[in-house]
């Protein structure tokens, strides 16, 4: 049985979460820990994150929608595997039971720390990789594999999913990054919005604390929009990823 001061700090951490997500992006290294500590088995933990931060990825989507314009083709295909890849995730997820999750958590923790920890050097490093590999027509078809696997990480824990999966657009596909970003954006909304459904028959989901979260994070998105240009994305990030090693240290220990 929760207290209210557990919900108050899964209220704060869904604040933080949704801040961070609006600035740098990571926003799940701070609540699935919290929910964890607070007493929430790991299984309908990580259920309950997904559910409740799934609309702030809606916001993402919108406010690049016109550089979608023009990838009508890339979206036939990759919404189709982003969806069946976010299920299949999500049926691996209630298929693992608590103990062997608990045990898989510390090296998803370290995973997405470490993915996001190399965001900038990774986004850099596209860039100059396509500044010195320009080529012909690149069939958009051979994303689909390395998108479907993504998809089912995405469903089964998703954390760093949207670092994970702009390298891979930036390396398959040619186009400029702030078009495969908007595209990155789309496919990560698809791959929580189909979990997320699918978790929402489960029984795992907790309601009362996927309300407070989406609250939170809804609050604080707008904080995170607003500050976005007094606040250095790069110290924030770093932040996250520390909070995520720790994390990530303590359930090895554990």
């Amino acid at each position: 049985m929760l207290t209210g001061l557990d919900y108050l700090f899964i209220a704060l951490a869904s604040v933080a979460a949704g801040l961070v997500n609006a600035v740098a992006g990571g926003g799940t290294l701070i609540t699935f820990p919290v929910l964890t500590a607070v007493g929430v088995p790991a299984v309908p933990a990580n259920v309950t994150n997904t559910v409740a931060l799934c609309p702030g990825f809606f916001g993402a989507s919108v406010a690049q929608r016109e550089a979608l314009r023009g990838q009508r083709r890339r979206l036939w295909i990759t919404v189709p595997v982003g969806v069946i890849g976010g299920i299949i995730g999500g049926v691996l997820l209630l298929a693992t039971n608590e103990e062997t999750f608990r045990g898989i958590i510390p090296f998803l923790l370290l995973l997405a720390s470490t993915l996001l920890a190399a965001q900038d050097w990774l986004r850099a490093w596209l860039i100059r990789w396509k500044w010195h590999h320009v080529s012909g027509h690149v069939s958009d078809l051979r994303v689909a594999l390395p998108l479907a696997l993504g998809a089912v990480y995405g469903g089964y824990f998703g954390a760093g999913l949207g670092v994970m999966m702009l390298a891979m657009f930036g390396l398959l596909l040619e186009d400029s990054l702030t078009r495969l970003n908007a595209l990155k954006s789309v496919i990560a909304l698809v791959i929580n919005v189909a979990a997320s459904l699918f978790f929402m028959f489960s029984g795992e989901v907790v309601w009362p604390v996927a309300g407070v979260m989406a609250v939170g994070a809804l609050i604080g998105g707008a904080f995170g929009g607003r500050l976005a240009s007094r606040i250095r994305p790069e110290t924030l990030r770093w932040v996250v990823v520390a909070i995520g090693l720790i994390a990530a240290a303590i359930y090895f220990v554990k």
